[in-house]
C-alpha cells in the first residue's frame, strides 16, 4: 500500500511538472502587446506610411512571399503553395486581407501569435512549416510594422486547400508535444558581450532569414538536430554547412564573400541553386549592405561543424578517369579545365565547399536537373545549366560528380550509383536517350 501511494505521488507530480512545462510552453502572453481591436482587412492610414515601408522590409527579410504565393501565380501572398514535408504536403495559408479566404478578419494580435506562437485565429496548432520557432525571435515593433504592411497588401479571393496528413501527423493538438521538445518559447535575447553588428546579423539569422529551417538537419519528428547550421538534407537538394569550417562549411569566405553571395547570388566560386536562389532572389539581395555584413559577422562567429577533409580519389582510380572523360566531353566548356568556371555566371567547382559535403544531393540533382541561378538586381543574367538526364547514364553521372568532388584540390567520398538512381527518380526524369 505505502509503495503503491509513493508511486502515485510520484506520477502526480510528474503530470504537474508536465502541465506546467506545457502551459509555459503555450504561453503566448508576449503577444498581448498586439492590439485586439482593428482587423487587417482596414487599411493603414497615410501616417502609417513609415512604418509600412519597414514592415515591407521586415516582410523581405522574413521572406514571406516564398511560401505563401504558388508557384506562377501573380497574387503574392494569396496563399495554395504545397510545402512539402517528410509528413506530406502542407498549403501555406491565404494572408493577404480578404476577409473571406485571408486575414482581413483577424486582429494585430491574432497576427503576432500566428507567426510567432504557431497559433491561428481559433487557437489551432500550425504545423512548423510556418518557421514560428525562429518568428518566435522577432521583436515587437518589427512584428507591429509587418503587420502595418500586410494591411496594406492587396486582398486577394482565394480558398487555399486545407492541408490533409495521414495519421498521427493530422492531430494538431500533438502539435503541443511538439513545441515542448522543439520550440523555444521566448524571443531574441542580445548578447551584451557582443558588438552591435553581430547582434544584429544574430537578430536576422536565428529569426526573420530562419536560416535555420533549411541548414539545419532535422530529426525523424521534423525537430533540429544538435548542429546548428552545419547542413540538412531536403530530398532532392542539400542545404550546405554554413560554419566557419574551412572545408565543407564557409571558413575560407571572408565576410565581403559572403555578403556578396548573399546580395548577388554568387561570389569567387559559388552560385545559388534552387531553393538558394529563390531565397536570394525574393529576400536576401533586398537586404541593406550593413544587414548582410552583419549576418556574415555572425555566421563566421556561430561553432565550427567539425567536418575533416579526407584524401581524396587518387586521379588513376578508374571512377575518377571515367569521371574526367565525363566532365570534358560535357562540362569543361563552361567549367573550364580547371574547374574554375565563369564568374557570376558558372560556379566555380575547384574549392566550392558545398560540393564537399557528404551529401551529394545538389550535385547530382543540378547535373540530372540542370538549373539557374538567382536572378539579381546586380546580377540579372545570372546563369543557366542544361538538363543532362536524357544524355548521361546513372554510371556517367555518378563518375562525373566523383570527379568533380575530388579534382582540383577538392576532397570528398565517390557517390554511389544508387543515390542518383534515387535521386532520378525523386525528379521524375527520364532514362538515358538510347544511342541510334
Amino acid at each position: 500500500m505505502k509503495k503503491t501511494t509513493i508511486i502515485g505521488g510520484v506520477a502526480l507530480i510528474a503530470a504537474a511538472v508536465a502541465a506546467g512545462l506545457l502551459w509555459q510552453n503555450a504561453d503566448a502572453s508576449a503577444d498581448d502587446v498586439a492590439g485586439n481591436q482593428t482587423l487587417t482587412s482596414q487599411p493603414p492610414a497615410d501616417a502609417d506610411a513609415e512604418a509600412v515601408a519597414r514592415g515591407r522590409y521586415v516582410a523581405i527579410a522574413g521572406d514571406c512571399v516564398a511560401c505563401h504565393t504558388a508557384p506562377g501565380s501573380k497574387t503574392p501572398f494569396s496563399g495554395g503553395y504545397s510545402i512539402s514535408t517528410p509528413f506530406g504536403g502542407i498549403f501555406a495559408s491565404n494572408i493577404t486581407p480578404d476577409a473571406e479566404t485571408g486575414i482581413g478578419n483577424w486582429t494585430e494580435r491574432d497576427f503576432f501569435r500566428a507567426v510567432r506562437h504557431g497559433r491561428g485565429k481559433e487557437g489551432e496548432n500550425l504545423y512548423p512549416a510556418m518557421p514560428y520557432n525562429a518568428y518566435v525571435n522577432v521583436s515587437d515593433e518589427d512584428m507591429h510594422d509587418l503587420w502595418l504592411y500586410m494591411r496594406s497588401v492587396k486582398p486577394v479571393h482565394n480558398q487555399v486547400p486545407e492541408t490533409n496528413l495521414g495519421f498521427p501527423y493530422n492531430i494538431r493538438l500533438a502539435m503541443m508535444g511538439w513545441n515542448l521538445l522543439f520550440f523555444a518559447n521566448h524571443g531574441f535575447a542580445a548578447d551584451a558581450s557582443k558588438s552591435a553588428e553581430w547582434n544584429r546579423g544574430a537578430y536576422l539569422v536565428q529569426g526573420l532569414e530562419h536560416c535555420a529551417s533549411c541548414h539545419t538537419a532535422k530529426n525523424l519528428l521534423g525537430g533540429d538536430k544538435n548542429a546548428y547550421l552545419q547542413g540538412s538534407n531536403m530530398a532532392e537538394w542539400h542545404a550546405p554547412d554554413i560554419t566557419p569550417n574551412g572545408y565543407t562549411g564557409i571558413g575560407s569566405w571572408s565576410e565581403d564573400q559572403i555578403a556578396q553571395y548573399l546580395k548577388l547570388g554568387s561570389n569567387h566560386v559559388a552560385v545559388a541553386s534552387g531553393p538558394m536562389a529563390e531565397a536570394v532572389s525574393n529576400s536576401t539581395q533586398y537586404l541593406t549592405d550593413a544587414d548582410l555584413h552583419a549576418i556574415a559577422v555572425y555566421l563566421k562567429s556561430v561553432p565550427d561543424s567539425g567536418a575533416k577533409r579526407p584524401q581524396p580519389l587518387p586521379a588513376d582510380n578508374p571512377l575518377m578517369q571515367t569521371g574526367e572523360h565525363v566532365y570534358s566531353a560535357n562540362c569543361a566548356a563552361c567549367h573550364n579545365s580547371d574547374g574554375k568556371g565563369i564568374p557570376n555566371l558558372a560556379a566555380s567547382l575547384a574549392g566550392n565547399p558545398g560540393l564537399m559535403a557528404k551529401d551529394a544531393s545538389s550535385l547530382i540533382t543540378t547535373v540530372l536537373q540542370g538549373g539557374r541561378g538567382a536572378v539579381t538586381q546586380g546580377n540579372p543574367t545570372s546563369g543557366a545549366m542544361p538538363s543532362f538526364a536524357w544524355k548521361l547514364s546513372d554510371d556517367q553521372v555518378a563518375a562525373v560528380a566523383t570527379y568533380v568532388r575530388n579534382s582540383w584540390g577538392n576532397a570528398a567520398p565517390a557517390v554511389p550509383v544508387k543515390d542518383v538512381a534515387d535521386e532520378r527518380e525523386l525528379l521524375k526524369l527520364p532514362p538515358q536517350m538510347a544511342a541510334h
